[in-house]
């Protein structure tokens, strides 16, 4: 995901560029072949070369210790005057191995995010839940969340894991993906596949509930397809039309649509949440314009760090902030 973005922006800075990557496919932890196919092709067009799948063996530098070529484990070699690596995360779990915690990938932890001494916590990019370690932030609020209520004896929740979602930044792009969007035993699956327009929808459902979602080309409804991922909620009765989305409801699609579509911000219930970076729901940033007198985005990103991240909800903040001030939102028209 980053390695993308990083490589859209080296090109847009006239670099030519090529991407490495190991896997059959692009982004293949977040979208299926279909789209990673449809992605490979959208990027293509735009200049950037692929070489996968394909494994790095060796950078090769020049006499003054530069980069100069590139060495691939089939002994393929290219030239290279700049190589930019996105590995993603390892925990560092040193402090807490010397000290004697059990870890693997990460610090092991519960429910309640207690390391086997219960007098220690860990969240974050260096905890390992259930197998998983997380290296987004979202799942960090949510962790927190859940300590911070034990270590204050506020009540007993627990933290049972995070749905996670998707979206790649770059403009002319639009791709999202959440949950479980392979399948597998036990699942059904809902495709729409229209190659010629770029457009891809693959709904995944088990036990009449929808686990996972992966969008190309037509996003406006991933926020919705996540907030019924996360909630689980029984879609018996609304599969015929699940693959229309909100619309085919009669709801508005929440989406990322600027000036357009104040409807869409009017619908969404106070607790839904708008940035998920910062897990800030339109309950508190309506609550912060409206204490605060904030006329602007960069106002309301200043008290509640909604689209402060990422930027990717940036227009939906907006639309909440003109749907509540009206003509007195400091917006530029687009």
């Amino acid at each position: 995901l980053l390695g993308l973005e990083a490589a859209n922006g080296l090109k847009l800075r006239g670099m030519d560029v090529t991407v490495v990557h190991i896997g059959d496919w692009l982004m293949e932890r977040q979208l299926d072949k279909t789209a990673g196919t449809l992605l490979q092709s959208a990027l293509e067009s735009r200049g950037l070369k692929f070489l996968l799948p394909k494994q790095t063996a060796e950078l090769i530098g020049n006499d003054e210790g530069r980069v100069k070529a590139v060495r691939f484990a089939d002994g393929e070699v290219i030239p290279a005057d700049l190589v930019v690596m996105a590995a993603g995360i390892r925990p560092n779990s040193e402090l807490a191995e010397q000290a004697g915690l059990p870890c693997n990938r990460g610090i092991l932890v519960n429910d309640t995010l207690q390391t086997y001494d219960p007098r220690i916590y860990a969240v974050g990019e260096c905890a390992n839940h259930r197998g998983t370690a997380y290296g987004l932030v979202a799942p960090l609020f949510e962790q927190a969340k859940v300590c911070a209520n034990h270590l204050a004896m506020l009540g007993f929740s627990r933290y049972l894991g995070s749905v996670t979602s998707t979206k790649l930044k770059v403009t002319g792009i639009d791709l999202f993906s959440a949950g479980d969007f392979i399948g597998g035993e036990g699942t059904e699956t809902i495709t729409l596949s229209d190659p010629i327009g770029g457009v891809y929808k693959k709904l995944v459902i088990k036990d009449d509930v929808l686990v996972g979602a992966c969008l190309y080309g037509d996003t406006a409804d991933g926020g919705w397809y996540f907030r019924q991922v996360r909630e689980g909620q029984n879609v018996a009765q609304i599969r015929d039309h699940l693959m229309f989305g909100a619309a085919g409801l009669g709801e508005g699609a929440i989406g990322d649509a600027g000036h357009q579509g104040q409807s869409k911000a009017t619908s969404m219930p106070d607790d839904m949440e708008v940035c998920g970076c910062n897990g800030v729901c339109k309950g508190t940033i309506v609550k912060a314009i409206q204490e605060h007198g904030l006329f602007s985005v960069d106002e309301v990103k200043k008290h509640t760090k909604a689209a402060s991240s990422c930027g990717s909800c940036t227009g939906l903040v907006e639309q909440i902030l003109i749907n509540t001030v009206g003509g007195a939102a400091d917006v530029k028209p687009k």
